[in-house]
């Protein structure tokens, strides 16, 4: 189960990875080259992002779950104008740090789109098919079984760590609190040592069936059309960061 990807049946969905992969590059470059004061550029952004989700079928509440994971930002965000100095302005009767309001927006913006085109990219493209996308693009090989490998060993990693509190738990003991950390930290120990071994025990099944550092793949390339549908998300952000240079 990938708590990232979304299997549909869309037309975002069909496209072949490494077209979405250089569409999603190209769009958070583009982000991120926006000066922070051009807000109407932002939000042509997230309304290109939108209109992806309505093609690919995806519910805004689904991607707001997940986009849960930049918090810890979000707080420094807000932050900021309270703790920044400099000259100050008056925001809803509140005086806060101009320079520390526009580098918390610049923050909170970016941020933002850059975690929604990821996970956009993640909800509409299986992992496998990442790993291939890359390898089309011509990634070097090192970074691909690192990359593979470590998608392989997260799910080793969260399983053992599911069957490890299964087992505590079915012997009365669930260390949740501050005193209970020495519990924690020795289970955190046995984790590492057992997902070390059983991830020997997957390399060495790798192996046997053939594995040699890159997954298999079609070599045929992604058509004419593929490219010209998929990079439109593309090709609008860089009409929207040209307008606003």
């Amino acid at each position: 189960m990938q708590p990232f990807h979304r299997p549909g049946d869309t037309p975002v969905h069909h496209l072949p990875a490494q077209v979405k992969i250089v569409t999603a590059l190209v769009f958070l470059l583009c982000v991120v080259a926006t000066r922070r004061t051009e807000f109407l550029a932002f939000g042509l952004y997230f309304a290109v992002l939108a209109g992806v989700w309505t093609v690919a079928r995806i519910p805004p509440g689904w991607l707001a779950k997940r986009a849960l994971i930049e918090t810890p930002f979000v707080i420094l965000a807000f932050a900021l104008p309270f703790v920044a100095g400099g000259p100050t302005v008056d925001l809803l009767g509140v005086s806060v740090s101009e320079q520390g309001a526009l580098a918390g927006w610049n923050i909170l913006a970016k941020g933002t789109l850059g975690v929604l085109v990821s996970l956009t990219l993640a909800a509409t493209t299986s992992p496998r098919d990442l790993i291939v996308g890359l390898q089309r693009l011509r990634v070097p090989a090192m970074v691909i079984t690192i990359a593979t490998l470590m998608l392989r060993y997260l799910e080793v990693i969260a399983a053992e760590a599911r069957r490890m509190r299964t087992a505590r738990i079915c012997r009365g003991h669930d260390p949740r609190f501050l005193w209970q950390v020495g519990a924690t930290a020795r289970g955190i120990g046995t984790l590492f040592v057992r997902s070390y071994e059983r991830g020997e025990r997957v390399h060495l099944a790798m192996v046997s069936r053939g594995w040699a550092g890159a997954m298999p793949d079609d070599p045929r390339p992604a058509g004419r059309a593929a490219w010209l549908f998929g990079l439109v998300p593309a090709v609008i952000a860089a009409a929207v960061l040209g307008a606003s240079l």
